[in-house]
């Protein structure tokens, strides 16, 4: 045990010719006691005891430094597997308890002792090693067995990094003292330190399984405790999954719950029985929906899937599937024709590692060939996107790795084309779809324009202020029409985005000489400007106070249409505080109810077209009526109220306004399916506002409540409601979702549809809507047309993503001038105007 380990502590000592009963200058009497002059002996003799007495501290303290404090260490573990030559697998290498596992794992341990004394580096820091698990070797030519172990060292602090060097070479076992037991049968070294969270020794409970795929079977395994609770706080476990020789391990996971924070709890996936980080397949944690593929392949028939958990905030965890599949899968070949498409093997599950795959493409001789990527993700953690030395697709000598490269598109200059994918030991992500084409080489792009990227695009695109080759090849050498604002850099932008607080052009040519505020006075909510020195220096300046909002410090100040009002009646001077991890209120009740807005599924990255994933948007509401279907959406507040258009419930051929003629279909994703997460209800009221306008459209919102409590669940969940005071910035990204047409006069939506537009300036939206807004109305959308909200979308959210991470409702579906025309909005219902009257109504 280290002397700092025991408690052992330098304590100065006296010298030892001390005798501690003397006394120095005793007095018997003190009365009699003189000051005296010391005689120059005396002097001395104390000075040499003072010297003696500083000697022995400074060198005790020399020797506690140099000994015991350099003496401290550091544990370290490190996983790795090594290959057994010309041994046959047998069925006890799979039990840790049988003899042959025993006498195997001790001549393992006995070999890496031996590996380790013989590297002075580690020698001297080499505490012990254990075997965690045999598996089959491969060698199609000769048998053998791979074994996988851990072994402890104590390091001490500063020689971290070089043992970490000397265990992760992964050098071919030679040994200068010729003492290794037999260097032909011990080959293939792989290690590499073990992930320190995986090693706390904080755990509470720790748990191991091992399983055996077999062939024709379904095997589950799951979390512990699930689904009946939580896994338990602190806890460590693992599961070893195997299949026979010849096949792959297949992990899907059917639920996964997890905390959202992967520094807190999260799982790790393997490729391999030991925790070696050079084999991670994948790090996960969150909440994935029912229908997004999780699912991992191993590149031979073994696997280690581990789980970690923090002593807090525990969710109720996994439950997965594993199967064993054959080794040879759908990868690479020869694609012959004029066009046709290939993908990475199993997409859009995760692909698995140390894999190559090759295309060989060919077109008729007189054409020339064209790859297209429609989906790319091969993104691996720390892998340079420019330089691709993991995971890559190569064509014509050229990598392509990251998740930016959709639409990319590849030539040749030749009827021939050569596509390499290749992964490596580590990290796997979703991969790629593509197809080839054959061109004509005089017309790559018949009746299209060719963007420089080679991608083919309409011609009414181009010049229209979009980046629709995504290189921003078809906005170059434009000349800007009458309708268009010129930038400066000679790009061509909509009038109408002139002046709307949103610097389009990228050069702020759109935001110029706008007769606003100048460079140094602050802007005013209310269009004032004032001198930007006046910005939070505790007058109203603007009179306002919105030049007191948003200050360093949270103070209470007046209340106005601008504050957010505590529930103690004060109002601070913080903008949108709610569910911010920060209590800014004195009573705390901008932070009292944070339950709602949050989106239980992490976000897929599977969006090349406007299916939503199912659960994606918990709060989406389908209103029915019998006989019709899908008529409007709504959104959910809580478990019995939900929000939607006061238009959608006037009377018109049916009695709209009677509660009895709706259905509502809460948690549903698929208009023809309904799921075992959706819940019908009937309504008990409905509540158009009162100062409804069926003319103009104003004060278009409505409430709606439920006959009974709907039970909340991932797919079903309240969206947050903004405060009167919550600001939706200019030019901010918002959601709208629901069952609409897809086009203008078209056909209803199956399946949930998403799609992302833009707070639009008031001013410039009153422009573009003849003058139709009132400040009861938001607008949104994408100006140069194609995406927007349609008929039956009516009454559903306009989706805002807060600071905060929670969804806040911004807006509720209206109306607009047709769907997805160009150079019109959207109009919503601001929800902030009538903040008061839903808490008033419904109590939420």
């Amino acid at each position: 045990m280290d002397p700092m380990d025991s408690g052992m502590q330098y304590s100065p000592r006296a010298p030892a010719d001390w005798d501690l009963s003397d006394q120095f200058l005793p007095a018997s009497d003190s009365k009699k006691l003189e000051k005296t002059r010391l005689t120059g002996k005396v002097g001395v003799g104390i000075g040499l005891m003072v010297f003696a007495a500083v000697l022995a501290l400074v060198t005790g303290l020399l020797v506690w430094h140099l000994h015991v404090r350099r003496a401290e260490k550091i544990k370290k573990l490190y996983s790795g597997s090594m290959k057994i030559n010309n041994m046959r697998f047998q069925e006890g290498y799979e039990d840790p308890n049988s003899p042959v596992f025993r006498d195997l794992a001790a001549e393992v341990v006995q070999q890496l002792k031996i590996i380790y004394l013989d590297n002075p580096r580690l020698s001297k820091y080499y505490k012990n090693s254990s075997v965690q698990a045999f598996s089959e070797g491969l060698d199609e030519n000769k048998e053998s067995i791979i074994a996988y172990y851990l072994s402890e060292f104590k390091v001490s602090q500063g020689q971290e990094s070089v043992v970490d060097s000397d265990m992760t070479k992964n050098e071919p076992m030679t040994s200068k003292a010729g003492r290794l037991l037999n260097q032909e049968k011990f080959v293939n070294m792989v290690s590499g330190a073990v992930d320190s969270r995986l090693t706390k020794t904080t755990f509470e409970k720790m748990y191991k399984y091992s399983y055996h795929a077999h062939s024709g079977e379904n095997n589950t395994l799951q979390s512990p405790g699930f689904p009946d609770t939580p896994y338990p706080p602190n806890a460590f476990a693992e599961w070893e999954l195997r299949a026979d020789p010849g096949f792959r391990i297949r992990l899907d996971f059917i639920k996964f719950n997890l905390e959202e924070n992967c520094r807190k709890d999260f799982v790790k996936v393997y490729d391999s029985l030991a925790a070696i980080e050079m084999k991670v397949m994948a790090e996960k944690c969150g909440h994935y929906a029912p229908n997004e593929p999780l699912t991992f392949i191993s590149s031979e028939n073994v696997m280690l899937l581990t789980l970690v958990t923090n002593k807090d905030k525990n969710f109720p965890g996994f439950r997965a599937k594993f199967t064993q599949i054959p080794q040879d899968l759908e990868c690479g070949g020869k694609l012959i024709g004029l066009n046709g498409t290939f993908q990475s093997p199993d997409y859009p599950s995760y692909y698995p590692p140390s894999i190559t795959c090759v295309w060989n493409i060919q077109v008729p001789i007189e054409k020339y060939v064209k790859v297209q990527f429609n989906k790319f993700y091969l993104a691996e953690p720390g892998a340079s996107p420019r330089v691709c030395p993991k995971d890559y697709v190569e064509i014509n000598k050229v990598k392509l790795c990251g998740v930016k490269l959709q639409n990319t598109v590849v030539s040749s200059k030749s009827n021939t084309m050569r596509v390499t994918f290749n992964s490596d030991a580590s990290f796997v992500d979703q991969g790629f779809t593509a197809e080839f084409q054959a061109f004509e080489p005089s017309d790559p792009c018949p009746a299209t324009f060719q963007c420089f990227n080679n991608l083919c695009i309409n011609p009414s695109l181009k010049c229209d202020g979009y980046d629709d080759c995504g290189d921003n090849s078809d906005e170059r050498n434009c000349t800007c029409g009458k309708t268009q604002i010129t930038c400066k850099n000679s790009l061509c932008k909509p009038k109408m985005w002139q002046c709307d607080g949103v610097n389009d052009c990228g050069d702020n040519t759109d935001e110029e000489y706008c007769g606003g505020c100048k460079a140094d006075e602050f802007t005013c909510l209310n269009e004032r400007c004032v001198s930007g020195t006046k910005k939070c220096d505790g007058r109203d300046d603007c009179g306002d106070d919105s030049d007191e909002l948003d200050c360093e410090s949270v103070s209470v100040v007046s209340c106005t249409a601008n504050t957010y009002k505590c529930k103690n009646n004060q109002c601070i001077n913080k903008l949108n505080p709610e569910c911010d991890h920060e209590e800014d209120c004195e009573d705390g009740s901008d932070e009292a109810t944070c339950v709602c807005g949050k989106k239980p599924y992490r976000s897929s990255r599977i969006v090349g077209g406007q299916d939503a994933q199912e659960g994606e948007w918990p709060w989406q509401v389908s209103l029915h009526i019998a006989g019709k279907g899908h008529v409007c959406g709504a959104s959910v507040i809580n478990d019995r109220w939900i929000v939607t258009a006061a238009h959608c419930v006037q009377d018109r051929d049916i009695k709209y306004s009677l509660p009895g003629v709706w259905d509502v279909y809460l948690g549903l994703h698929n208009q023809q399916v309904i799921g075992k997460m959706t819940e019908l209800r009937k309504l008990k009221r409905i509540i158009p506002h009162p100062d409804y306008d069926a003319y103009t459209f104003d004060n278009d919102i409505a409430l709606m409540e439920l006959e009974s409590p709907v039970p909340l669940s991932n797919n079903i969940w309240p969206i947050c409601l903004p405060t009167a005071s919550y600001s939706f910035p200019v030019g901010t990204n918002v959601w709208i979702t629901g069952w609409g047409a897809t086009r203008e006069a078209g056909f209803l939506a199956q399946v949930l549809q998403k799609a992302e537009v833009r707070i639009i300036n008031s001013t410039v939206c009153g422009k573009l809507m003849s003058e139709e807004i009132t400040p009861q109305m938001l607008c949104a959308g994408v100006l140069s047309g194609g995406v927007d909200a349609c008929q039956g979308d009516s009454g559903g959210p306009l989706s805002f993503l807060g600071n905060n991470s929670r969804y806040y409702l911004a807006g509720v579906v209206s109306w607009g001038d047709g769907c997805a025309r160009r150079n019109k909005a959207g109009i919503y219902t601001r929800v902030t105007k009538f903040r008061s009257w839903i808490k008033k109504t419904t109590g939420v």
